[in-house]
């Protein structure tokens, strides 16, 4: 290992190759990771379970495959799964006290395709309570850190961004090689953009949801964060297919993703839609935006103005769809089958003690808001309204998709905020995923990739918007983005450490 880079600053390409080469041992890699995660993690916060007996096994196992000349896509690469996935024999808290005991008997489908191609767990990775958020500061197992700070600012806590704060910052912070997200309006997204890496959701039905503990099912997606686009690309492959336990797997061929990062946008036509130049755009972001216009235009892609009219709808439809959903979802935790249980007097009272001291208050207000749009008498004027407008949200895509082979936009409005900047207004946090939501409620791939800073010496991120089931166009285009930002900045409290 003599003058090989340190093992937590691989990339998944990179630590594939020097395990092929025998540079290093899988249990060496991990065992970095480990170090790591025992210095940072108590001040990140980024893991809610770190599993490292676990993950040493494992990691013996990958070596052993790889002296058998049996490595598979991920043998012996150190993930962090997000707290969200069921993980048999691990415990699955979904960042709420109402499952903070619960170990599920089963695998997720999306672990267990991870699994089978030889991945390391490192643990289980901190989110926003049940994937409800944009900050990750609502997990009943306490809030997630950024490893970033603002320059002249080292004390002011930053957020990761949410729900998949965890998973992002233990990937900034050099605690996992990738991880495992998921993103129902931007959570995959947001918190790449926060924490100055790539995330990308797919096509929704990409990714199996079995054994996801749900928010909202027609909107969430698993997908892959890590350090580059090569990665997330590597991480897809491996996530993906079809699955049959899942009603809504779409039965479609997993193609070599990691193959289109180095394609090129020549010949692309990359549509710039008006409507997300929205009043009040941050002028670092716009600047970002044209900057990312001009890359892709010096790369021989052609820049195409079109209109996502519905766009404006977006925000108030997918916080009216979202809850809903949310509210039948959360029906299941009543305290009877699995999870916390406070004794009440008769079976009413339990539900509502269990539930009261279970939830936090950011699950209760998405709940009340899902029950009130689902109830007699609101039901037609707010959720039927709503998937009608979530119909010509999507149909306004693929009128685009006749013009253009992507769509470049901002990721987020701003880069990380402060813990305690945007917590006494929820509404101000929800405008975080203004740009994110459209791709959710069109059931289309997204891709967030780092490719800037602020004024303040934050990363900002640009976000790629494809085709249904076109992920490697967009894979194309975040490679040709990220090969001209040439962004490789480590964040400030890593860089400290």
């Amino acid at each position: 290992m003599s003058g090989m880079t340190h093992p937590t600053e691989l990339t998944i390409a990179g630590a594939r190759a020097a395990l092929d080469r025998r540079e290093i041992s899988a249990v060496e890699l991990t065992r970095a990771h480990l170090d790591a995660i025992a210095a940072l993690n108590p001040r990140l916060n980024a893991y809610i379970t770190p599993t490292p007996e676990l993950a040493e096994r494992q990691a013996a196992e990958a070596d052993a495959a790889l002296a058998r000349g049996e490595g598979r896509a991920l043998t012996g690469i150190p993930l962090a799964i997000k707290d969200l996935f069921c993980t048999a024999g691990t415990r699955t808290t979904a960042a709420s006290r109402i499952l903070g005991n619960f170990v599920p008997p089963y695998e997720s489908t999306v672990t267990a395709n991870l699994l089978r191609d030889g991945a390391v767990f490192l643990g289980k990775a901190n989110l926003d309570e049940f994937a409800m958020g944009s900050s990750n500061t609502s997990s009943a197992f306490g809030a997630a850190e950024n490893p970033w700070k603002r320059q002249g600012e080292e004390d002011t806590f930053l957020v990761p961004g949410g729900s998949s704060g965890g998973s992002a910052a233990a990937v900034a912070a050099r605690l996992a090689l990738g991880a495992t997200a998921t993103d129902t309006g931007g959570s995959i997204r947001q918190p790449a953009a926060f924490c100055g890496i790539a995330g990308i959701k797919p096509t929704y039905g990409r990714c199996s949801r079995f054994g996801i503990v749900a928010y909202a099912s027609s909107l969430d997606q698993a997908g892959p964060v890590a350090r580059t686009v090569e990665d997330c690309a590597i991480l897809l492959g491996s996530m993906a297919g079809f699955d049959p336990r899942d009603s809504t797997s779409a039965d479609v061929a997993v193609p070599d993703f990691a193959a289109a990062v180095a394609r090129g946008v020549k010949g692309l036509r990359i549509g710039i839609p008006r409507e997300y130049r929205m009043e009040g755009l941050s002028p670092e972001i716009d600047a970002l935006w044209q900057q990312g216009m001009a890359w892709l235009k010096a790369e021989g892609a052609t820049l195409v103005d079109i209109s996502l009219p519905h766009t404006k709808y977006a925000l108030p439809t997918y916080y009216i769809v979202a809850p809903a959903e949310a509210s039948s979802n959360l029906a299941r935790y009543d305290g009877v089958r699995f999870g916390l249980r406070e004794n009440g007097e008769d079976l009413k009272d339990l539900y509502e003690r269990t539930r009261a001291a279970g939830f936090g208050d950011e699950v209760k207000r998405r709940i009340l808001i899902g029950t009130y749009v689902l109830s007699a008498g609101y039901y037609d004027a707010y959720y039927v309204k709503a998937q009608q407008v979530r119909a010509l949200i999507k149909r306004d895509f693929d009128r685009a998709w006749g013009e253009v082979d992507a769509i470049l936009t901002p990721a987020t409005p701003s880069a990380a905020f402060g813990r305690d900047e945007k917590q006494d207004d929820p509404v101000a946090m929800y405008l975080n995923d203004v740009f994110t939501v459209t791709a959710n409620l069109a059931g289309i791939p997204g891709m967030s990739v780092p490719a800037g800073l602020d004024a303040k010496g934050l990363p900002l991120g640009l976000q790629i918007l494809g085709k249904p089931f076109d992920e490697e166009t967009v894979f194309a285009v975040g490679g040709a983005i990220e090969r001209a930002a040439g962004f490789n900045a480590l964040p400030t409290l890593r860089a400290a450490a």
